[in-house]
């Protein structure tokens, strides 16, 4: 086995969900890529882990995603960011981006989506 594919089965995602006052904080830690997104996928459809989202106090809050623990971003990885972005638009919550990662900004550059992106974005 080579070091390149012991990477790619090692690979892990983490996230945590933490309300606190007025903001509720998203932070995703690891690699989110097409290897690991399909767990944070399933949870997200199913509201466990981020059931906070669900609350009706939710449209008072604003959701904070800290990116700064993400170790790598594929295209895979920027669509289903894109979708949890997209699906907290829709609920007309104000939500904001910190600690951009520069491939986050690369691949919505190359999707022709960095302009809605920079609306995230302080």
């Amino acid at each position: 086995m080579t070091v390149e594919k012991q990477a790619q089965t090692t690979a892990k995602l983490t996230w945590s969900a933490i309300q606190n006052n007025d903001k509720i904080a998203l932070r995703l830690a690891g690699e989110l890529s097409r290897n690991t997104l399909l767990p944070l996928w399933n949870e997200w459809k199913r509201q466990q882990r981020f059931a906070v989202l669900s609350t009706s106090q939710m449209a008072t809050h604003v959701i904070e995603w800290d990116l700064s623990s993400l170790t790598r971003m594929d295209s895979a990885g920027f669509a289903l960011f894109s979708e949890l972005l997209h699906d907290i638009q829709k609920m007309a919550v104000s939500q904001k981006i910190i600690n951009v990662p520069d491939e986050l900004m690369t691949l919505a550059e190359l999707f022709d989506l960095d302009n809605w992106l920079k609306t995230f974005i302080d």
